[in-house]
C-alpha cells in the first residue's frame, strides 16, 4: 500500500536538497533511507518525482543531493546544463554526498540506507558504494562510464564498484551513445566478479541513454525500458532496506 508522503527543498550544511518523507504515522517505521544522485537535469521535475515515488512505494525518506546549487532543468537549458557539468570535480561532489549521508544518519536518525543515481549520478552511485560500505544498497541507471575519463573525474569507478559491499543493481542501455559497450562489461565484470555481494543487472539492447527520463520516452525503445527497469528498481530499494525482522 502506498504511503502519503510529504515533499519540500531543505538546506543541509549549505547544500540544497529535495526531500520526500513518509508521514510519521503512515511509514517509515524501520528508519530507512535513499540518497538520490541525480543526472544533468539537477533537481528538475522528473528527479523530483522519482524521490516522491520512492518514498510512496517503499516507505524510505529519499533525499536528493542538488549538483548545481539550485539551477535545473526547470529553468535552464541543456547548454548551461553541460556547461556546470564540465567544471563538476569528483571531489567536491562526493564530499557534498558524503555531508547528505552524514545529516540522514545522524540528524534524521535513518539506520538502513541506500543510494540510487542516474547518467552522471549512476557513476557516483557506485564510486559513494565503493567508498561507503554502509550503504545497504546501490543503484544506477545508465551510469555514465565515458571512453576517456573526463579531466575532472579522479575516481575510478571500475575499481570501486569492484569495492563494493552492498547488493547492486544496474540498468544499461545498449544503445548508449556515451557509454561504449566495453565500458558497461568492465562495469559489469566488476559487480560480478565480488565474491560475497548480489548484482542485478539488466542489459535493454535497443533503448538509449537517459532513458529512464520522461522527455525520451517518445521513442518506445526508452519507455518500454523504463516501464520494465523501474518496479523493480523499487522491488529492489523496498527488499534491501527492510530490516531482517520485517523483510517478507
Amino acid at each position: 500500500m502506498p504511503y502519503a508522503t510529504d515533499s519540500e527543498y531543505v538546506t543541509i550544511e549549505g547544500l540544497r536538497a529535495y526531500v520526500a518523507t513518509p508521514r510519521p504515522e503512515d511509514g517509515n517505521a524501520q528508519k530507512t533511507g535513499m540518497l538520490l544522485l541525480p543526472m544533468i537535469t539537477g533537481i528538475g521535475a522528473q528527479v523530483r518525482e522519482f524521490a516522491d515515488t520512492i518514498a510512496a512505494q517503499t516507505g524510505a525518506v529519499a533525499l536528493s543531493w542538488d549538483p548545481w546549487h539550485g539551477v535545473s532543468s526547470d529553468d535552464a537549458d541543456f547548454d548551461v546544463l553541460h556547461g556546470l557539468l564540465d567544471e563538476l570535480k569528483d571531489e567536491i561532489a562526493i564530499a557534498e554526498q558524503q555531508t547528505l549521508l552524514t545529516h540522514m544518519r545522524e540528524d534524521l536518525g535513518l539506520e538502513r540506507i541506500g543510494v540510487i543515481g542516474w547518467c552522471l549520478g549512476g557513476r557516483f552511485a557506485f564510486i559513494l558504494g565503493g567508498l561507503d560500505h554502509d550503504l545497504v544498497n546501490v543503484l544506477g541507471f545508465h551510469p555514465t562510464v565515458p571512453g576517456e575519463p573526463a579531466p575532472t573525474h579522479t575516481y575510478d569507478v571500475v575499481d570501486l564498484a569492484a569495492a563494493m559491499k552492498a547488493p547492486a543493481f544496474m540498468a544499461y542501455p545498449g544503445k548508449d551513445s556515451i557509454v561504449p559497450r566495453e565500458n558497461f562489461l568492465r562495469l559489469q565484470e566488476a559487480l560480478q566478479n565480488r565474491a560475497d555481494a548480489p548484482s542485478i543487472i539488466h542489459l535493454y539492447p535497443q533503448a538509449k541513454h537517459g532513458f529512464s527520463d520522461k522527455r525520451r520516452h517518445n521513442e518506445e525503445v526508452n519507455a518500454t525500458a523504463f516501464q520494465l527497469s523501474w518496479p523493480q528498481a523499487l522491488a529492489f530499494i523496498s527488499a534491501t532496506t527492510a530490516s531482517a525482522t520485517t523483510a517478507p
